[in-house]
C-alpha cells in the first residue's frame, strides 16, 4: 500500500504482516468479512451458467445432431473422467503453487478462460461440421466438433471449481461455520447461475433477438443454443472479474511452506496418485461415511443430469428429437430446472440455520429421503401419462406438466444441500489432519465422479433393456437416494453446531 507519510519501520511492519494475515486467513476473533467470502464465491454463477445451459439443452442437441439415445450417456463419460484425473491434480497442484499472483487465483482465471473457448467450439459445433462437409441427417463432424468441446468444458469446469472452493476454505481456515456459510454462498450463485442459465435455455426467441446466428448449418434451436453460450462467455467473464478482485492473495512461499511441513508426514514428494490414495489410511471413520454417502448421493444425481429435460421431452411430451413435441418438453423441462434453482437459492440462505439445529449429517440424510420421494414420484408420473390415450402431437394434460414442474421445483432443496454441506464436512475434516485444500477438494471429488463413471457407461444399455425410456435409471436413483439418507442420518454424527460470539 503507498501513502504520503510513512509510519516508522516497526509500524510498518507490524501494518505489513497484519495486511498478510488478512488477505490470508480469517482473524480468529471476527473472521473472514462475510461480504469478502460473498464476492469470491461469485464466480460460481458463471461457472454454472454454463452448466444449466449444459444440463439442459446438450443430452436433447446430441440426439437432434443424430446419435442415438442408448449413447448419449456416453457422451456425458467425459464429465467424471476429467473430473476423475482434472479437479483432484490441479487441486494439489494449487496447494503447492508458488506464483506471484497466489496460489488459486492463476488456476481459477485459466479456467475461466478455457471455459470460453469450449462453449464457442460447442455453440458453433454444427456450423463447424458443416464447414467440413456434413449434409446427412447424422452429422458426424459437427458431432467431433461437439464432443470435443464438450470435454474442453468438462475439463475447464473442474479447472476452475477446485481452486476457488479450496480459496474459500483457505480463507475460512478451521472457522468451521464460515466455512458452511461460505459453501453455502457457493450454493447461492450456483442457483443464481443456474436460473439465469436454465431461463436463457428455455427461451426460444433468441434467433430473432441475434438473427446472425442462423445458418445453413443450424436452425432456431441449434441458434438459440449458440446464442445462449454467447451470453454465457459475457457472463463467466463478468463473474470472474468479480471474484478475482475481491481478494489479493499474496506470494504464498511461507504459506506454502506450512503446508509442506503439513503435509510431508503423508507423501507430499509422491508421485499424484499414489499420494491421493495415501492419504485414505490417514481418514477417520466420519470422513469415509461422508464418501459414502456422497456416492449414493451421486448415484441419484447424475441420472437426473443427464436426462431431466430429456424425460420431459421425450415421456412427457411424448416426442422425439427434432420434433415440435420434444422441443417444447425439453423447453418446459428448462422451465422446471429453473423453478428448482430458485428454490435451491432460497434454501442456501438457511443452509447454517437447518444445521445448527440437528447436526449437517442429519439435514443432509432428510434431504436425500426427500430426493428419493421426488424420483418416485417422477415414476408414478411417467406411468401416469403412458396409460393416458393422448394423440401423438397432443401435449400433456395440465395436471401432468404441474406434476413435473413441482417435483423440479422440490428438487431445489435436496440439491443445495448436495452443494454445500459434503464440502464443507470434508473441508473441515481434511483440515484436522492437516492436508491441503485443494487436495481434500480432490479427495471428496473422487466419491462423485466414480459414481458418475458408473452411471455413464451403464444407463443407457439399462434403460434399453427396459424399453428405452428414462425410467430403469430413475428407479435406480430412487433407491441410492434413500440409501444415503439413511446412512447419514444414522452414521454422520449429529453434533449440534455452537454459533461463534461473532459472526460478522
Amino acid at each position: 500500500m503507498t501513502t504520503s507519510t510513512l509510519p516508522p519501520e516497526g509500524e510498518r511492519r507490524k501494518e505489513s504482516r497484519a495486511s498478510t494475515a488478512a488477505s490470508r486467513e480469517p482473524d480468529r476473533e471476527t473472521g473472514v468479512p462475510l461480504k469478502l467470502l460473498f464476492r469470491v464465491a461469485s464466480i460460481a454463477g458463471g461457472i454454472q451458467f454454463g452448466w444449466a445451459l449444459q444440463l439442459s439443452l446438450l443430452t436433447p442437441y446430441v440426439q437432434e445432431l443424430g446419435i442415438p439415445h442408448a449413447w448419449a450417456s456416453m457422451i456425458w463419460l467425459c464429465s467424471p473422467v476429467c473430473g476423475l484425473f482434472v479437479q483432484p491434480l490441479v487441486g494439489l497442484i494449487s496447494d503447492r503453487c508458488r506464483s506471484r499472483f497466489g496460489r488459486r487465483r492463476p488456476f481459477i482465471l485459466g479456467g475461466a478462460i478455457s471455459i470460453m473457448i469450449s462453449v464457442l467450439i460447442i455453440g458453433f459445433s454444427a456450423d463447424i461440421g458443416w464447414l467440413f462437409g456434413d449434409r446427412g441427417k447424422v452429422k458426424v463432424r459437427a458431432i467431433a466438433a461437439f464432443v470435443l468441446g464438450f470435454w474442453l468444458l468438462d475439463a475447464a469446469n473442474n479447472v476452475t471449481q477446485a481452486p476457488c472452493r479450496a480459496l474459500l476454505a483457505d480463507l475460512t481456515k478451521k472457522d468451521h461455520r464460515r466455512t458452511r456459510v461460505a459453501n453455502a454462498y457457493f450454493s447461492l450463485f450456483m442457483a443464481a447461475g443456474n436460473i439465469l442459465g436454465c431461463a436463457t435455455g428455455s427461451f426460444s426467441g433468441w434467433h430473432k433477438i441475434f438473427p446472425f446466428t442462423l445458418s445453413d448449418a443450424c436452425a432456431v434451436n441449434c441458434a438459440n443454443l449458440k446464442t445462449a453460450f454467447l451470453l454465457d462467455i459475457v457472463f463467466i467473464a463478468i463473474a470472474t472479474y468479480i471474484s478475482l478482485s475481491a481478494v489479493k492473495e499474496q506470494p504464498l512461499d511461507s504459506y506454502c511452506n506450512e503446508d509442506s511441513e503439513q503435509s510431508s508426514t503423508h507423501g507430499q514428494e509422491e508421485p499424484f496418485l499414489w499420494e491421493l490414495f495415501g492419504t485414505f489410511k490417514y481418514f477417520p471413520g466420519t470422513v469415509w461415511v461422508v464418501l459414502l454417502v456422497t456416492a449414493l448421493t451421486w448415484i441419484t444425481w447424475f441420472p437426473f443430469t443427464l436426462y431431466d429435460t430429456d424425460w420431459v421431452g421425450r415421456e412427457i411430451y411424448g416426442g422425439e428429437p427434432n420434433g415440435t413435441n420434444y422441443s417444447n418438453g425439453v423447453r418446459m423441462g428448462s422451465l422446471g430446472l429453473m423453478l428448482n434453482s430458485v428454490v435451491m437459492g432460497l434454501t442456501s440462505v438457511f443452509v447454517e440455520k437447518l444445521c445448527a439445529k440437528r447436526g449437517p449429517g442429519f439435514a443432509w440424510g432428510v434431504c436425500n429421503i426427500v430426493l428419493s420421494l421426488c424420483f418416485i414420484a417422477m415414476l408414478v408420473i411417467t406411468a401416469i401419462r403412458n396409460h393416458m390415450d393422448i394423440g401423438s402431437d397432443d401435449p400433456p394434460p395440465n395436471a401432468i406438466v404441474i406434476a413435473v414442474l413441482l417435483v423440479f421445483t422440490i428438487l431445489g432443496v435436496p440439491l443445495s444441500i448436495t452443494y454445500s454441506v459434503p464440502y464443507a464436512l470434508i473441508s473441515s475434516q481434511i483440515e484436522n489432519l492437516g492436508l491441503g485444500q485443494g487436495l481434500s477438494m480432490g479427495v471428496l471429488n473422487l466419491a462423485i465422479v466414480i459414481p458418475q463413471i458408473l452411471v455413464s457407461v451403464g444407463s443407457g444399455g439399462w434403460d434399453e433393456l427396459f424399453g428405452g425410456g428414462n425410467s430403469p435409471a430413475f428407479s435406480v436413483a430412487a433407491i441410492s437416494a434413500f440409501a444415503a439418507g439413511i446412512v447419514a442420518i444414522l452414521a454422520i454424527p449429529r453434533a449440534r453446531v455452537h454459533k461463534p460470539n461473532h459472526l460478522l
